[in-house]
This record gives structure tokens, C-alpha cells and sequence, in this order.
């Protein structure tokens, strides 16, 4: 049982991190190379991250830069960034690429709100159905009489409040990645 429930704690915390990397992604105007992440360079044939091209660090607190090792590779990186979802258009001066991030709007705080709440509402429904799976795991164990009827309904109540404190994570990180987006 015990390698059962560090089982589905591994899991929920892969979940939880999923969604911390997430957050990390979303554009909330200030520069952030996590927001590059993503972005991937067309390099000799290869998708390849800028991170494994480039030097990537923030000059302020609005401007990410970026330096290509290869002075090459400067003009497959500006590509890459314009043909992303990142939604800002990147500045080349022949040497190094700056990203210039706006200060939200309030629409567009209110967009990232609601961005948020939906990749938090996906984490919670990805961390139940990791207690779905659990219980149905446990269930076919107590049918093949491997536990007893008292085994289950303790294991079933261990992975509820399992559930319920990864959940209650992801209610704070939500909120407390709302409050950081409207306070820009």
C-alpha cells in the first residue's frame, strides 16, 4: 500500500509541477525567458529550444535579451519568435535580439486571469482523475480479495485527502498567480 501511495503522491506532484511550468509561460508583462520555453529554432534540419543557441537574460525589468552564440543563428530566431505565440515582435540590432514586454492592459490582465483558472481547473481535473484511477486500482484489488473490505475504505480516505491537499495547492497557486498578474 505504502508503494501504492507514493505512487499517486509522485504523480500529483508531476501535475502540480506541470502546472508551476505552466504559469511560467504566461506573459504577464514583465520579461521572463520562461516564456521562450516553448520556442523552438528550425537549426539544420533540427527543432531545437533558443535556450540551447543562445544566452538568454533580462536587462530590465520589461526587456528579455537574447545573444546567439552563432551570429548565424540570429535571424532563425527572430523567425521562431515572430512565428510563436508569444505575441511580441522581437528587435535585431545585427548582434542580439530584445524582446520589449508592454505592460498589460487591463483586458489583457483579465485574459491572463481567466488563463490562469483554466490551466488550474485542468490540473485539478488531471489530479482526479489520478484518485480515479486509484480507487479503481484498489477496488479490482479488494474484487481479487488481495485487501479487505476496511483496507479499501481506509485506502479510498488516504487518497481523498491525498486529493484534497494537492487541490487545495492548486487553489493557491491559482490565486496567488492571479493577484501577481492584476498587480502589474
Amino acid at each position: 500500500m505504502k508503494a501504492q501511495y507514493k505512487e499517486i503522491e509522485e504523480k500529483m506532484n508531476k501535475t502540480l509541477d506541470s502546472l508551476y511550468r505552466e504559469f511560467g509561460t504566461i506573459r504577464a508583462g514583465k520579461a521572463s525567458p520562461s516564456v521562450l520555453d516553448r520556442v523552438t529554432v528550425d537549426y539544420y534540419g533540427a527543432a531545437t529550444p533558443i535556450q540551447q543557441l543562445a544566452t538568454i537574460s533580462t536587462s530590465d525589468a520589461r526587456t528579455l535579451v537574447i545573444q546567439p552564440w552563432d551570429k548565424s543563428t540570429l535571424k532563425l530566431i527572430n523567425k521562431a519568435i515572430q512565428a510563436s505565440d508569444i505575441g511580441i515582435n522581437p528587435t535585431d540590432d545585427g548582434s542580439v535580439i530584445r524582446l520589449v514586454f508592454p505592460a498589460p492592459t487591463e483586458e489583457r490582465r483579465k485574459e491572463l486571469c481567466k488563463q490562469v483558472s483554466k490551466d488550474g481547473e485542468s490540473a485539478k481535473v488531471a489530479i482526479r482523475n489520478i484518485r480515479r484511477e486509484a480507487v479503481d486500482k484498489l477496488k479490482a484489488q479488494k474484487k481479487a480479495n488481495e485487501i479487505s473490505e476496511d483496507d479499501l475504505k481506509d485506502a479510498e480516505k488516504d487518497v481523498q485527502d491525498l486529493t484534497d491537499k494537492y487541490v487545495k495547492q492548486i487553489e493557491k497557486a491559482v490565486k496567488e498567480k492571479e493577484q501577481e498578474v492584476m498587480s502589474l
